[in-house]
This record gives structure tokens, C-alpha cells and sequence, in this order.
């Protein structure tokens, strides 16, 4: 069957835009297709710096012919409604009336011929083209049409034949060209396997998953010769692989005079500035050589190419050690008191200000945090924003916190302090390291609650998806704090402690901890936590200990599990409903004791008995935190409740007896009501 190949040729487009044009491309010409009825088996889209390259794979020659009946207005409606549906149906339709049992209506049988996707497909590509969302886009010259950069060329072939595509004042051809350096003569193309094989014969490597293969495959062929090894950095292999179209690994040289400065700086200036792979020797300590990867081959093997990169980054190296030795010659104390000049929000001071209350804030909750020392925990405090003022950290900002520790080990502080400065932003994110020394433990909380607190009660929370001040974040956070140190930390206490910090205002700890209760689910949904269980202890109200309550959670989940947990979910779930409709009807509760004088029969004297015996002990097992110990007791229930059920009519005839059977029922829903709200249980 035919084949549509598209290739967009322009200027080069950012690597952080490449794989998300390529799907968009490829969404808005399949939806452009199917919505014309054009089927198709297959499409693939590849990116280049330069190309966007579509290719659809088992499209028809034309559209399939159309034969249906349509029913139109009523043989008696207005003259305007039936001229309506005429003008609606193709030319030389023939229309009757027939009746139906809602009466006369018009009927029409459409016979329409499909028409060939030859004369269908450019408006649908151009279509494509209009609508494509670059994250920013731009014209050029006098036309009004948008595009990434300025667009070159339009390939637009369609069973091996070329397309009237129009677009940006570009008009399509069969024809595109190779690499802009190496290959930049015209090519014609006749299909996709063509146009593949012409690439790469024109040094243009299509695939960016290729490419990132040559250049993992060459680096490590190349460092082994060099005796090193590269560093892992996937991010850093895209988008270099969205740098080039033919790419050509070769290493160079650091300097030695640059070794001293801190690991993390080289990598940083390498990485950010220049697109350079690090290395590491045999240990994993940072080894003197860089990756760099060209766009094209040269005559000397590359070594002019190593050696104006090697100036260049000698240039950059020189500016951090320029920084790195600057810094160090005053205290990393000495740089806190400009705090006061950076806003941390205009509603809620500097960041001066901010240090004052995490440092006030860390101090109590190191009463919390078993083995951390409350001098230590704030002298980190006080130091952790300090290296924003440095000027390391004003050219490489990603290393705050970073050179706040090696300042602060430089001038004599401890390791706990330092590594608390390093770890108090952590973690960022689900996959990233969360700390567990006492001392960044302590002070990472305090940086986060107050933010999420400062937040709250300014009224600045996320909302849709919008969060600029990445509170979800934040409280994802403390989360992780809380539950991989399995800390005792009561949230509420913690944010009434943060709130007075920040002086009188309205109290924010309820809501936020509703706040919470969300970013908890999603946190355990992922790790296939069902968030119903969540609920239903949450629900019993102001639970704020999150590892008692995970606790609680699985111990939940493990006995909900069992047919005991199961049979008796269905019960509560019967005695819940019984008692919501007849307490509705009566306008009464019926939570109140059973007379055991009223137990008539042994099923409800032996329920009322298991009762009896078993509320205490779930009450002081759930005191004790002893949640399985507690599901074990109600599993003791299943028997005499379902004999209850099984043997007892609640809604007796005798009116004193159907109340106090009632009641019964009340103490079923009472006993499960301690351990969790069961009626948020789901399925």
C-alpha cells in the first residue's frame, strides 16, 4: 500500500523541544488521517537538530466509497428544514418518503465515490503544520506563518510521487539535503527507504536513538583507551544527541591546575556551559579528561576540534577557580548577613528572615529526631543559605547547598553541619536521595515546613497545575523525611510551631494537613498503596504521625486481605446501611448500649458477649499501636457476626426489640469504627 514521507527541514531546532515535536507531528497527522478515513498500519516520526521526519505506512489510494441512508425532517416540516437536508446531501440525490411508526419522514440513499488521498493529504500535513505547539515558535522575512526557526525545505512524497504542500511561503519538492557541512548538495528521494539510505550516505544520522548509541558505544571505546570511564548522565546523552547529526566522540585533556577545585564544579561548568561528558578512574574519583561530541568529521582526526575545545574550557575552569579560591578567603559565616538583601517573598521577608525561623524551627524538631544535636542542627541552619551569597553559586546556581558545604568544611565545621548545609534542599523529587544523618534530617523539615506554612497562610497554594513555589514538592518532601527515617513527627504540632514563628494568623496546620493526605496518596498509590485505605484512616480524624498511620494502613490492607477482613467488610457495610435507613426514619441514633436483659436469642447474646470482650482489647491494641494485634481481635468477630446475620431478624416486630437490636448493630459498626472508618473502603 502507499507511503506519505514528510521531512521538514529548518534551522536548527533546541534539543529540549525535538522528542516532544516528533510526537506532536505524528499525533496531529494521524488525527488529520483518520478523520479523513484514511487508515494506516504504522507511523514513525525521527528528529534531527535540523529535520522533523514523518513517515505513515499502509495508507490507502483513496477514500473508501460512501453508501448509506439518511433520515431527514418529517415529510410535513417546514419547507425550510427540508431544503435544509437536500442542500446537506451530494448533488443528484434521490430522496422518498416513507413511513415510520413516529411517522413520515424523508429518507435519502448517499452513494459517494472516496476521493483520492492524493488531493486530501496536503491539507491535512499543513493543517499539522499550523498546529504544531512549539513551546516557542517565531517568523521570519514578511510571512505571518510560525515555526521553530526558519523553515528550508518541505520533502512531501506520497506513493513515491511528490505532494502540493504549501507552507511559510516553502513550496515541497522531492528533493532535501545532507549534512551543512559535509554533504549539503541537493537529493532527490523516492520513498523512505530511500530517503534513509541517502541520509546516512549524506552523513544525517534520522534516529536520535541511533545516534545516542554511537556516541555511548565510541565514548566507552575511547575512554577504555584512555583508562577511564565515562560518567553516567542519560539527560546529558539526549541532548547532545539532539546536538548532532552525525556525531564524532572524541576526548580531551583537563588541566591539572583545575583538579583541586570541587568535583561537582568541574562536572557543572562541563556540563551546563559546553555539553562535556566527565570521566572517572578506576575508584570513581573524576578523572582529568572530558567527552566532547562533534558534528563532523575533519581532515586531522578531530585534533583541532579538541584542542579549540580544551581553550575553551580551560577559560571557563579558570573563572571557577577564580571563585572557588575568592570565596574561600572569608568565612562562610561572614556571607549569611547579606541575606538581608534577597526577597525569599515579598509577603514573607528575606531569606534572612527565613534562615531565622528555620533555624528557630530545626532546633524543635531535633527533639524529635533521634541522635541529632540541637547546637549542630543550628549552626547548619544558619549556614545552609549563606553560599547564595558566594560567587560560586552566583555563576553556578545548581550548586547551592553543594558549596555551602565544602565553605563550611573549609572553615572548620563539622561533617554533621556540613552535610546538613548539602542535604537541606533534598530530596527533589521521587527518584532523588533522602537524607538520614540526624542533623540534615532536622534541617531539610525546617526548610520545607516553613515554606509550606509561609505559603498557606498567604493564601499562595497550588492550584490545577500550577504550583510556582513547588509546594507539592515541598510536602512530598517532608513526607519522605518522615516515613524512610520513620520519624515520630506530629504534623500538626510541627506546623502550629512553624505558623508562630511567623507570628498571629489564622491556623493553616487542618488544611495543610489535608494537603498532605493527597501527596501521601499519591506517594503510596505508587507504590501500590490503595488510597482508600489511606482514607479510611485518615478519617477517623486529625491523624497527623504518618508512620503510626502507615502502620495502621498495613495492617489495614493485610487483614482486609484475609476472608475474615473481607467477610466482615461486607457486614459492617450491611449493619451501616440497616442502621442509616431506620435511624433516618425513626430520626433517632441508635448508638447507644444494648440492655442484655433484651437478648433473647443465643446468636445476638453471643454477638453482644464477642462484643463485650472484644472492644477493650481492640481499644487498647490500637493505644498501644499494635494494629495487627487489633485486626486480629476484630477477626475474632467474623463467627458471631455472621451468625447474627444468618439467625437474627434486626427489624422484629416487637418495637423494643427491634431498638435494641439496633443497638446491637450500632457496637458491630462502633468496634470496626476503632481501627478505621470502614465505610471508605472501596470494592
Amino acid at each position: 500500500m502507499p507511503e506519505l514521507l514528510l521531512e521538514l527541514l529548518s534551522e536548527e531546532i533546541p534539543a529540549r523541544m525535538q522528542a516532544r515535536a516528533a510526537d506532536d507531528l505524528k499525533r496531529l497527522v494521524g488525527e488529520g488521517l483518520k478523520a479523513a478515513g484514511l487508515t494506516f498500519t504504522n507511523a514513525q516520526t525521527f528528529v534531527t537538530p535540523r529535520r522533523l521526519t514523518l513517515v505513515v505506512y499502509g495508507l490507502p489510494a483513496k477514500q473508501a466509497d460512501i453508501s448509506e441512508e439518511r433520515r431527514g425532517p418529517r415529510a410535513d416540516a417546514p419547507e425550510q428544514a427540508k431544503q435544509g437536508f437536500m442542500k446537506s446531501l451530494p448533488k443528484d440525490t434521490e430522496i422518498e418518503q416513507r413511513d415510520t411508526e413516529k411517522g413520515t419522514f424523508l429518507f435519502a440513499k448517499v452513494e459517494q465515490a472516496g476521493e483520492k488521498s492524493r488531493l486530501i493529504l496536503p491539507k491535512i500535513i499543513q493543517t499539522a503544520m499550523q498546529n504544531l505547539p512549539w513551546p516557542k515558535s517565531m517568523r521570519w522575512g514578511t510571512g505571518k506563518a510560525r515555526w521553530v526557526r526558519p523553515l528550508h525545505s518541505i520533502l512531501a512524497v506520497f506513493d513515491q510521487e511528490g505532494l502540493p504542500v504549501q507552507f511559510a511561503g516553502v513550496e515541497a519538492g522531492v528533493t532535501t539535503r545532507g549534512h551543512a557541512f559535509m554533504a549539503p548538495g541537493t537529493i532527490e528521494v523516492a520513498d523512505f527507504a530511500d530517503y534513509e539510505k541517502s541520509m546516512k550516505a549524506a552523513k544525517v544520522i534520522i534516529d536520535p536513538a541511533v545516534r545516542k548509541e554511537i556516541i555511548a558505544a565510541d565514548a566507552a571505546k575511547m575512554c577504555k583507551g584512555a583508562g577511564v570511564v565515562m560518567k553516567d548522565d542519560p539527560a546529558l546523552l539526549d541532548e547532545v544527541a539532539g546536538l548532532v547529526e552525525w556525531p564524532v566522540v572524541l576526548i580531551g585533556e583537563i588541566d591539572a591546575e583545575f583538579m583541586d577545585v570541587p568535583p561537582e564544579v568541574l562536572i557543572t561548568s562541563m556540563r551546563k556551559h559546553q555539553k562535556y561528558f566527565a570521566t572517572e578512574d578506576a575508584k570513581g574519583n573524576l578523572a582529568p579528561k572530558f567527552i566532547v561530541v562533534a558534528n563532523r568529521e575533519t581532515t586531522d582526526g578531530g585534533r583541532q576540534v579538541v584542542a579549540g575545545n580544551e581553550r575553551v574550557l580551560r577559560a571557563r575552569l579558570a573563572d571557577a577557580k577564580f571563585f572557588w579560591d575568592l570565596d574561600r578567603k572569608t568565612p562562610l559565616s561572614s556571607k549569611a548577613p547579606q541575606l538581608k538583601e534577597r526577597v525569599f517573598h515579598a509577603k514573607l521577608g528575606t531569606l534572612d528572615e527565613k534562615v531565622d525561623r528555620m533555624q528557630a524551627l530545626a532546633a524543635e524538631l531535633s527533639e524529635k529526631v533521634p541522635g541529632a544535636d540541637r547546637d549542630k542542627v543550628r549552626s547548619a541552619a544558619r549556614l545552609a543559605k549563606a553560599d547564595l551569597s558566594t560567587g560560586m553559586v552566583g555563576e553556578f546556581p545548581d550548586l547551592q547547598g553543594i558549596m555551602g558545604a565544602y565553605y563550611a568544611r573549609h572553615d572548620g565545621e563539622s561533617d554533621a553541619v556540613a552535610t546538613a548545609i548539602a542535604e537541606h534542599y533534598s530530596p527533589l523529587g521521587p527518584s532523588d536521595a533522602c537524607p538520614s544523618k540526624p542533623e540534615s534530617v532536622c534541617v531539610s523539615l525546617a526548610d520545607k515546613i516553613d515554606s509550606l506554612v509561609g505559603f498557606w497562610s498567604i493564601d499562595e497554594k497550588p492550584t490545577g497545575s500550577k504550583d510556582p513555589y513547588a509546594l507539592r514538592r515541598a510536602a512530598l518532601g517532608v513526607i519522605r523525611l518522615v516515613i524512610e527515617n520513620k520519624l515520630r513527627l506530629p504534623l500538626l504540632e510541627a506546623f502550629a510551631q512553624s505558623q508562630g514563628l511567623y507570628g498571629k494568623g489564622e491556623a493553616v496546620g487542618p488544611d495543610l494537613l489535608s494537603f498532605f493526605a493527597d501527596r501521601l496518596k499519591v506517594h503510596l498509590r505508587e507504590q501500590g498503596v490503595k488510597h482508600d485505605h489511606i482514607d479510611a484512616v485518615f478519617a477517623l480524624g486529625n491523624e497527623d504521625d504518618l508512620v503510626r498511620l502507615l502502620a495502621r494502613v498495613e495492617a489495614l490492607a493485610a487483614f482486609l486481605g484475609t476472608d475474615d477482613g473481607g467477610n466482615l467488610l461486607t457486614a459492617y457495610r450491611r449493619a451501616a446501611n440497616i442502621l442509616k435507613i431506620e435511624e433516618k426514619k425513626d430520626g433517632v441514633s441508635y448508638a447507644a448500649q444494648p440492655d442484655d436483659t433484651m437478648l433473647v436469642d443465643d446468636a445476638e447474646r453471643d454477638l453482644f458477649s464477642a462484643l463485650e470482650e472484644a472492644m477493650p482489647v481492640i481499644a487498647g491494641k490500637v493505644a498501644a499501636e499494635d494494629f495487627t494485634a487489633a485486626m486480629t481481635a476484630l477477626a475474632g468477630l467474623r463467627a458471631p457476626v455472621d451468625a447474627f446475620f444468618d439467625k437474627v431478624t434486626v427489624n422484629a416486630d416487637d418495637a423494643k426489640l427491634r431498638e435494641n437490636r439496633l443497638k446491637l448493630l450500632s457496637m458491630i459498626r462502633t468496634a470496626l469504627e476503632g481501627v478505621a472508618d470502614f465505610s471508605r473502603i472501596e470494592g
